[in-house]
């Protein structure tokens, strides 16, 4: 029995580490010798010494699951497959990836440590070269910056120049028109363009209308006392009755068609410098610091009064709703009023909202007609900030500081921005991005400061009044024909005629 047990460990060590020699051939074998000596042009019947081992291929490949072996299939004649020369050593390596492929997650770490161990077995083999149709997951990167211009064709990534929204802008100057003697007066109102596109002009004590359609001019009226001059101007809302503000504390409605001066409105005692209408409300501002309401339609035309400013009011504006009055003085407030439906029929001392950021006098006042209850203001030559309000909380919503006197602001529909008029020092117009506000063009052109500036109808045109007695007509707000929205109803040939 010791001398069996001896016989059968020597017999297992042999089979372990040994060779048989004389043992019968594998059938794999012999269907590998007999495809060897058909390829060679020997029949399969001759022996021959041909050694198995001088293949660098193995007849057998490993599958992708461990333990499992598959037969390589016999070489056909006429076929041509194509099997990379590895040496033992990669071949070792590439069924150590597989193998670790078909891993648990759990067993990465372990994984991590054969490969190390493996890595060092083999003395510093190449792993990259060893992995069989292995896909890398970054790109090549091209040698010496050479473009792929097959990778930007074919590309879906949106570039920033094509998604860049821009338009063309006229920054100069459509047609200059002269104002002489024009007062200049930073707290007056001498400019405004009513919907029948038609400018109304105040130069020195007379006022001027430019027909912006066929250019024609009509000299409206003339103040009989040269001492005295027009301080104010505000056109209704359909563009046939305007109101003129003048030095002597007193308010003409003027019927334009006729050219005859229907009534004279005194209830102040200074000058009436800003004038503002909502339907047939007409409200107006005065040195004294007052706001008066008048309803034009009875003979008792004084409503009350609104007392909220020290010093002189120079800017007022209604909101397009007619909810709120927005009212900016020489005291360095923004007061914001109840619209006249909403405020009891007497005098009031105290406003909604008081408004008090700016370092300077407040003309520039601007609704904004797309967002309800939203303010521009701009201060003067010791504040030169713009201002962007909610009236209904009080809050401020910007601030920008354009280092300029702000005489006027105007809101432009057409691409959503803000329209700017500066004074001392820069004399000039700023083109704003609302609500970011950023700069997008200047218009310059004016050699002294801006004093007022006017939307036309359609809201594509401006025209500046300024100190060099100039009007200057610019053309900044132009809509391409392509992108106008086709209007159902008519329009008037004035505003027909502007496009």
């Amino acid at each position: 029995m010791a001398q069996f047990g001896l016989e059968n460990d020597i017999s297992n060590t042999l089979k372990l580490d040994v060779p048989i020699t004389n043992a019968p051939i594998a059938r794999w074998q012999r269907k590998a010798s007999a495809s060897n000596a058909s390829a060679i042009g020997l029949s399969p019947g001759k022996s021959t010494n041909i050694s198995l081992n001088a293949s660098k291929t193995p007849g057998k490949t490993p599958a992708k699951t461990p333990g499992k072996w598959r037969t390589t299939p016999s070489k056909k004649m006429g076929e041509d497959r194509f099997i990379p020369i590895r040496n033992d050593k990669q071949m070792e390596v590439a069924s150590f990836l597989l193998s670790k492929a078909n891993r648990p997650k759990e067993d990465v770490s372990a994984a991590t440590s054969d490969q190390k161990e493996l890595s060092l077995l083999l003395n510093g083999c190449n792993l990259e070269e060893a992995r069989i149709l292995q896909f890398s997951g970054k790109p090549t990167v091209n040698p010496d910056g050479q473009h792929n211009a097959m990778k930007s064709l074919y590309s879906h990534t949106v570039t920033p120049m094509s998604n860049k929204k821009t338009r063309y802008i006229y920054s100069t100057v459509d047609k200059i028109l002269d104002a002489p003697a024009v007062q200049n007066d930073f707290y007056l109102n001498l400019l405004d363009w009513n919907s029948r596109n038609v400018v109304a002009v105040a130069l020195q004590n007379s006022v001027y209308l430019w027909d912006a359609t066929r250019g024609d001019v009509v000299h409206l009226m003339t103040m009989e006392n040269d001492a005295d001059y027009v301080s104010s101007l505000s056109w209704t809302k359909d563009g046939s009755y305007l109101a003129v503000g003048t030095s002597d504390c007193a308010v003409q409605l003027w019927d334009v068609e006729r050219e005859k001066c229907l009534r004279q409105v005194t209830s102040h005692s200074a000058r009436v410098c800003s004038l503002s209408w909502n339907s047939h409300i007409l409200s107006s501002g005065s040195r004294s610091g007052q706001i008066h309401h008048h309803d034009v339609r009875v003979a008792e035309h004084h409503i009350f009064t609104l007392r909220g400013h020290s010093q002189e009011v120079c800017g007022l504006q209604w909101s397009p709703d007619g909810h709120y009055l927005a009212s900016g003085g020489n005291d360095n407030l923004v007061c914001i009023w109840p619209g006249v439906s909403q405020a009891p029929r007497a005098d009031v001392d105290q406003s909604l909202r008081t408004l008090s950021l700016h370092k300077g006098a407040v003309k520039a006042l601007a609704w904004c007609p797309w967002q309800p209850g939203i303010l521009a203001s701009g201060g003067g030559t010791t504040d030169c900030h713009i201002r962007i309000w909610n009236v209904n909380s009080g809050s401020c919503l910007s601030s920008l500081d354009t280092q300029s006197q702000v005489s006027a602001l105007a809101f432009a529909p057409n691409y959503k921005e803000l329209l700017s008029a500066h004074g001392f020092s820069h004399h000039n117009l700023v083109i704003w991005k609302y609500p970011t506000m950023t700069k997008i063009a200047e218009l310059n052109g004016h050699e002294e400061r801006v004093l007022n500036i006017a939307m036309s109808p359609d809201n594509s045109t401006v025209a500046s009044l300024g100190a060099d007695e100039t009007i200057r007509i610019w053309k900044c707000f132009e809509v391409d024909p392509k992108k106008r929205p086709k209007n159902k109803t008519p329009r008037s040939a004035f505003t027909q005629s502007i496009r």
